[in-house]
């Protein structure tokens, strides 16, 4: 394996752990507004 591949793998691996990490600590916050949305009743069939 050439040294530019194996430092391309190694950059890739780092970056596709640091963004799993990214993801698993990142708290994400609850929507603010509530949200009402009146249905019709012919989306339900009887």
């Amino acid at each position: 394996m050439s040294p530019f591949a194996r430092w391309f793998l190694v950059i890739l691996g780092v970056g596709v752990v640091g963004t799993g990490l990214f993801l698993v600590s990142w708290d994400i916050p609850a929507p603010a507004e509530r949200v009402e949305k009146t249905l019709s009743d012919e989306r339900f069939p009887r």
